[in-house]
């Protein structure tokens, strides 16, 4: 909670009780003040009417008439005339319904005054004991009247507080405003200093955040660490340890949208039967150690793939995304075989169907959720552990057997029908930093988008060959534009000599061309093959290119010794970048990794920027650069 509203609502309770309390007080008082003069009034009625009436003569119907005058005449709720012996000799009493204040203020505030009483006398004799209460329905009235008007008086009185409070608490926190953009300057390396304020506290404050700013940077060697375990806090579910429904829609959206090698590959899901019954069966305890064992299959499953990931999606079903996996049968059947000898040491039967499929370029990540969601339902009717695999009816490769698709790349590439994209990477200041020139290729009569044919050029084992054609593709761009290019290359190019001993010829024989490109490498590729990709930067720096690494985020921590490997940038991944204008979690990991990176020298790209508000926040957080949907060529 704020500060502010800490300062409104203590400012509002302390009035409440202030006026409340007043109002309690006062109202009492009324209260009692009324009371003592009704007690007085019935005391000083009762006597005067018992002398009159110990004069006049005592025949019942004198009595009764003198009487009945005296109760016509004023407000008496009740006049009682009673015998020595008790017997009522006359009586009078008011009938009418109480008015002048609502009920529920008359039961909580009752008004209890005593009735006069006094004795009338028959000469030297006692004729009887007369009782007389006046009526209190006007002091009701009164007290009722008086109440509303402190009421809105006190009205008055919290209006302008407010007004007052509103005007004190604006001039108190200015200068907390700036503490805060300081503050927030810092945390993204932005070392700025402001004037100190004429607040005590505040000026304290900014006094020391001042001095912070000149020592700050001994602490950047803290954050890698911190880092990591808030990015764990963010983005994974705490009871199972795989990512949140949120973050893994991003990473499953991120996924579905490559356009690379990893295009195309396999989303399974894995409910938990019967969750609620599972709970009463087995208690709160053993259907959670049920649903961390099942997430330590799938973790176990995808551990091996770097760029596979798993999530809880909701209360009783988890799921896996693995890109580059072509095959959900076989997923669907390592992740059965896991889970069925898990469960087998667990001693539990619980029912866990399991629904995959294939997805491909171009489709939307609602259209993938939606397909496997029916098939889960399906096995889910089936009972027990029943595995449903569903295809996209609407797939229609261009080719339909590896031989055909060699065949037609083949053909394609020695053709010359190789194209690159041109997509803007800009700086934070809308200028141009380079151009993302991903590859296309002239299939079928028309040019493709790599997530089309990269899938099957990785499962022919022709990345190599393709990436360095990539590289001359680019090399003779800038040759004709003048402009960086950015391009991609693949991991296992990372392990080919030959592609690295045509790579540095290509380099070093255009030094001039190689100065202007960019070469990205994926996060995976270079966890996979950390020495490979170690070797690999150090042997590129001389050439003048600039290297870095592509979908960075979830396994930032795993990469260590960033600063000896000659990097020049990070691209951040999509799955982080989205949303991020809404998503403070991760607003704060990506500001701590542009930290760290600026720490050792590195650029930051966001990647997938579809929005402005996007780009807005992206800006504020610190990072270098932007690409995406919604950056547009600078003018």
């Amino acid at each position: 909670m704020s500060l502010i509203k800490q300062l409104w609502i203590a400012i509002v309770v302390v009035t409440l009780l202030a006026l409340g309390g007043n109002l309690i007080v006062s109202t009492l008082s009324a209260r009692h003040y009324l009371e003592q003069q009704l007690r007085v009034k019935n005391l000083d009625n009762a006597t005067s009417l018992a002398l009159s009436l110990s004069q006049l003569p005592k025949d019942p119907v004198t009595v009764e008439l003198q009487i009945a005058a005296q109760f016509d005449a004023g407000h008496y709720r009740l006049i009682r005339l009673v015998s020595p012996k008790g017997d009522v000799l006359v009586e009078r009493e008011y009938e009418g319904d109480l008015t002048g204040a609502p009920n529920w203020f008359t039961r909580l505030v009752p008004i209890a005054a005593p009735p006069g009483v006094a004795q009338v006398q028959d000469g030297w004799h006692q004729f009887g004991t007369l009782s007389l209460e006046s009526h209190s329905r006007y002091a009701y009235e009164a007290l009722w009247t008086g109440t509303i008007e402190q009421l809105l008086w006190f009205l008055v009185g919290g209006i302008l507080t407010g007004i007052t409070g509103t005007l004190i608490i604006r001039h108190i926190t200015r200068p907390l405003h700036g503490v805060v953009e300081q503050a927030e300057a810092i945390g993204g390396r932005r070392f700025v200093t402001t004037p100190e304020p004429g607040t005590t506290e505040f000026r304290s404050v900014v006094r020391a955040m001042n001095a912070l700013s000149v020592r700050v940077r001994t602490m950047l060697a803290e954050e890698s660490g911190r880092l990591e375990q808030l990015r764990r806090q963010v983005q994974h579910d705490a009871l199972t340890g795989l990512y949140s429904r949120e973050q893994f829609m991003n990473l499953l959206h991120a996924a579905v949208s490559r356009d690379d090698a990893q295009a195309t590959g396999s989303l399974l899901i894995v409910r938990i039967g019967e969750l609620t019954a599972l709970n009463q069966r087995l208690g709160r305890e053993g259907a959670d150690r049920v649903l961390k064992r099942t997430a330590e299959c799938l973790a176990a499953v995808a551990t091996p793939h770097a760029d596979w990931e798993t999530g809880r999606i909701n209360g009783s079903d988890l799921a896996l995304v693995a890109p580059g996996e072509d095959n959900p049968e076989r997923l669907a059947a390592e992740v059965a075989d896991a889970l069925r000898r898990t469960m087998a040491k667990e001693g539990e039967d619980t029912a866990l169907p399991i629904a995959a499929s294939r997805y491909a370029a171009g489709e939307t990540r609602s259209a993938v959720l939606a397909r496997v969601d029916g098939a889960l339902a399906t096995a889910e009717q089936a009972g027990g552990r029943a595995i449903r695999i569903v295809e996209n009816p609407e797939a229609r490769p261009l080719h339909a057997d590896l031989q055909s698709w060699r065949s037609a790349l083949m053909q394609s590439l020695n053709a010359d029908g190789v194209r690159l994209g041109r997509y803007p990477v800009v700086s934070r200041d809308r200028k141009l930093m380079h151009f993302e020139a991903p590859m296309r290729l002239q299939l079928a009569g028309e040019w493709q988008p790599a997530g089309v044919f990269m899938p099957w050029v990785a499962r022919l084992g022709l990345l190599p060959q393709f990436d360095i054609a990539v590289v001359r593709a680019a090399l003779d761009k800038i040759a004709a534009s003048g402009d960086p290019l950015g391009i991609n290359l693949s991991s296992a190019s990372l392990c080919d000599a030959a592609f690295r001993s045509e790579l540095f010829r290509l380099l070093q024989d255009r030094p001039a061309e190689a100065a202007q490109l960019w070469l990205d490498l994926p996060e995976y590729g270079a966890l996979r093959h950390t020495e490979e990709f170690r070797s690999f930067c150090i042997a590129l720096k001389p050439t003048g290119c600039k290297v870095g690494v592509e979908h960075v985020g979830a396994h930032f921590g795993q990469m260590s010794d960033l600063h000896e490997l000659g990097l020049d940038y990070l691209k951040i991944d999509a799955s982080i970048v989205r949303g991020i204008d809404a998503d403070k979690g991760n607003q704060s990991f990506l500001r701590g990794l542009c930290v760290i990176a600026h720490s050792i020298g590195l650029l930051t790209i966001a990647e997938g920027v579809r929005q402005d508000n996007e780009m807005a926040s992206l800006t504020d957080l610190g990072i270098d650069g932007m690409t995406g949907s919604a950056v547009r060529m600078p003018t």
